[in-house]
């Protein structure tokens, strides 16, 4: 594996582990406070990063399966990041998450894990 792909792998991680911190407090709480805005976007801005590397560091370019895949998690989430900070400039921070917005935030966090799975499978099994 060359550096970027392994560059790309390591932040990607830590793009699951703001992403998790954050969601899963927003999840068992129901409410956007500063530490699930400040996770969710932290995880976004990795995430673009590892995409990034990962796509400079490939040798088949960015447009595979595992990329769309990828991708369409990637947006998924960034929107989830853009739609909580509109609910903060809306009413304010700490305040409950709307019902729909509340399951939007777990289905792209699932989304974006299977896409992560999936890119962990294609590693090991290369």
């Amino acid at each position: 594996m060359n550096t970027y792909l392994q560059i790309g792998s390591t932040v990607v991680v830590f793009a699951l582990i703001s992403y998790s911190i954050g969601i899963i407090t927003e999840q068992r709480i129901k409410r956007i406070t500063k530490r699930v805005i400040t996770f969710l976007t932290l995880g976004v801005l990795l995430d673009i990063c590892a995409t990034a590397f990962m796509i400079y560091g490939s040798d088949k370019g960015g447009f595979t399966l595992h990329g769309f895949i990828g991708y369409s998690s990637l947006l998924g989430m960034l929107l989830d990041a853009t739609f909580m900070w509109v609910r903060i400039s809306k009413v304010g921070i700490d305040k409950e998450v709307p019902k729909a917005l509340h399951l939007y935030s777990r289905y792209a966090y699932i989304w974006w894990v299977l896409a992560f799975i999936t890119g962990g499978l294609l590693v090991v099994f290369r």
